[in-house]
């Protein structure tokens, strides 16, 4: 499998590419990353370095790749956060043109926005550009419940609710819709949740929720979940494998102690997933 993966980098930490490459490459995944930052940190600190890569270059490395030949080997496009309306026409347009060469590629988005806590943290027109443009042609998308909320224009809550919205997100392009925190006001105590919903069916898997934010754990997820699927086409099994490993992912970054997420210390959650929580059908 090969995923041509554009997203931000950052010295150190781990989020976007510096989350999502490492982990793909951990379960066999060939990943060509694009860069569309080269921060010293992720923005969470308050304080950084580094550019922003014009959208031009990053087009400008795009087509670099596209000329090598690789377009056609790619199984699957993956963005995460965008920094601006630029960016985004770029990811647009290499989508339509690996898809030009590769018909069976996927596309998956996450729509990165903000959560309920913090609200949104994106330039104002992003969300919009979101909504509008890009969730439209993805194939799959990797919403908060938060995130999921605004692009259908509801406030999912309950699962009845959250399953809704999510119809209302594939009515928009999507088959695949994989809500990352559901909390709803009935969930078990001290659990989060998440849920996947295609054309087979909606599943539902409960986690322990620990007390503590873990930057990139959202870029980790949706690239995990991005590769189960294209490898299995089964939304069950890839929420469950996600689920496993990136549980563990995030034990392990909280008993570390530490800030960053623990990405290589966990590597071999991702290879051998322990599987030990299952998804539950709901509809």
């Amino acid at each position: 499998m090969k995923v041509l993966s554009i997203q931000s980098v950052v010295a150190h930490g781990h989020v976007g590419n510096s989350a999502a490459v490492f982990p793909l490459q951990r379960i066999g995944v060939e990943v060509v990353p694009i860069p569309t930052v080269n921060f010293s940190n992720h923005t969470g600190y308050g304080a950084w370095r580094g550019p922003l890569i014009p959208p031009a270059d990053v087009a400008e490395i795009l087509l670099g790749v596209q000329e090598r030949g690789v377009f056609p080997q790619i199984d699957a496009v993956l963005s995460g956060y965008q920094g601006g309306v630029g960016i985004g026409d770029v990811i647009i347009d290499a989508v339509r043109r690996v898809k030009a060469a590769n018909p069976a590629a996927l596309y998956a988005c996450d729509p990165v926005m903000g959560n309920a806590k913090s609200g949104c943290f994106v330039a104002p027109e992003i969300p919009v550009l979101l909504r509008d443009r890009v969730v439209p042609v993805a194939d799959i998308i990797t919403p908060n419940q938060f995130e999921l909320g605004f692009l259908t224009g509801t406030e999912p809550a309950s699962i009845e609710s959250t399953l809704a919205s999510a119809d209302l997100a594939r009515a928009m392009g999507p088959s695949t819709v994989l809500v990352t925190s559901v909390e709803r006001p009935d969930r078990a105590e001290a659990t989060i949740e998440m849920l996947v919903v295609d054309e087979a069916g909606a599943w539902l898997v409960s986690t322990p929720h620990l007390p503590f934010k873990a930057n990139g754990s959202g870029d980790v997820t949706a690239a995990l979940f991005t590769a189960h699927y294209v490898a299995t086409r089964d939304a069950a099994v890839s929420l469950e494998r996600t689920a496993s490993s990136v549980f563990d992912l995030i034990e392990t970054t909280y008993r570390s102690g530490e800030r960053e997420l623990q990405l290589v210390q966990a590597q071999e959650f991702y290879a051998t997933p322990r599987m030990q929580f299952s998804a539950r059908k709901v509809r």
